[in-house]
């Protein structure tokens, strides 16, 4: 197992036939048994894994007034011995039930909060799991419906990082969450039961990297293939760091660019307006447009490798075309056979 898991319970949000919320509380915490152990594993790896993450901490809200202290109150009390984690757990799922009665889309769902450490890392993992039925044979092969937890389909979760929390209580990314598909208003009222303010903008953070990416190897005296080679250096970072889970760190950063050749690139990022953190989450779909060039639109779909641009690929802005030297070969096939048939 990559990860050791604590205490993990699951409350029960139900609505009646009136549409009226209450909260099924769990009096003792799930045996840590088989079952357990690879839902927390195959949930650790899924959330780790998903791309768009938004970022927060326990604060204030701009403009909208004091973000509501008291999940972050009793995670503290909890952290400190002075509560239980049944105890701090049941006081989650009633702030979530009182949340959730604020708006009327809301059906419930299964509250799960797990306290687990991963790689000297303390983390608080906290998900509103939906049920799905499906069929299954009995022995006597007859069938019936069963009730399970969607796992796959997780769009509401967020993940506290109870280490960052306790030594740098001025970070504003301990807090990560699943922004959903529709962006962050769909996790407003998961993010607000626990009084968590967004903070930093991953993919600004990245955009504003790549930037000085670009201004930086534009700049220099490297030649068109060492250019394309600080990119992919610089990609492959940042890609490692995010299957990690690890945050981009710039002197790091700077530090294997260094070792390829390439001083000075903390220094020319910092002095620059790009406004960069020395540490953010790392955004593989923002920064993978440092090794390739893609676009879809009007019926065409293109990618292609960075380095090709100006070699195989010649682009004329002001006739707006694209000349590729050298067809792929799947293509070419393709194109030849509707040719011949014409």
């Amino acid at each position: 197992m990559s990860i050791q898991i604590d205490q993990a319970i699951i409350h029960e949000i139900t609505q009646d036939g009136e549409g009226q919320l209450s909260c099924r509380l769990r009096p003792q915490p799930l045996l840590n048994g088989q079952a357990v152990a690879q839902m927390l594993e195959e949930l650790h790896r899924s959330y780790t894994s998903k791309a768009g993450k938004g970022f927060g901490y326990f604060g204030v809200a701009e403009g909208d007034g004091e973000a509501n202290p008291e999940f972050a109150e009793k995670l503290a009390s909890y952290r400190e011995g002075g509560t239980g984690f049944v105890e701090f757990s049941s006081a989650a799922g009633q702030l979530l039930q009182q949340e959730l009665a604020k708006y009327d889309f809301s059906h419930g769902g299964f509250l799960l909060l797990a306290s687990y450490t991963n790689i000297a890392t303390d983390y608080l993992f906290v998900a509103l799991l939906n049920a799905k039925s499906s069929m299954t044979v009995l022995d006597d092969m007859e069938l019936t419906q069963v009730d399970y937890l969607d796992l796959t389909n997780m769009q509401l979760a967020a993940r506290i990082d109870l280490t960052e929390w306790q030594v740098d209580n001025a970070s504003k990314k301990y807090i990560s969450f699943i922004r959903g598909r529709a962006g962050r208003k769909v996790a407003d009222f998961f993010l607000d039961f626990m009084g968590c303010v967004e903070g930093v903008n991953p993919k600004a953070q990245n955009k504003s990297l790549m930037n000085a990416v670009e201004d930086f190897v534009s700049g220099s005296e490297l030649t068109k293939v060492e250019q394309q080679e600080c990119r992919n250096k610089v990609f492959e970072y940042c890609a490692e760091r995010f299957d990690t889970g690890h945050d981009i760190d710039m002197k790091d950063l700077a530090d294997e660019l260094a070792d390829s050749g390439m001083d000075s690139f903390y220094d020319f990022a910092n002095t620059g307006e790009y406004e960069l953190d020395d540490a953010f989450p790392a955004d593989k779909a923002t920064l993978r447009q440092l090794k390739k060039f893609s676009g879809t639109g009007g019926g065409i779909s293109l990618s292609f490798d960075g380095g090709h641009l100006g070699d195989r690929v010649i682009y004329d802005p002001i006739s707006d075309t694209l000349l590729i030297k050298g067809v792929p070969a799947n293509l070419k096939d393709q194109l030849d056979r509707r040719n011949n048939k014409g």
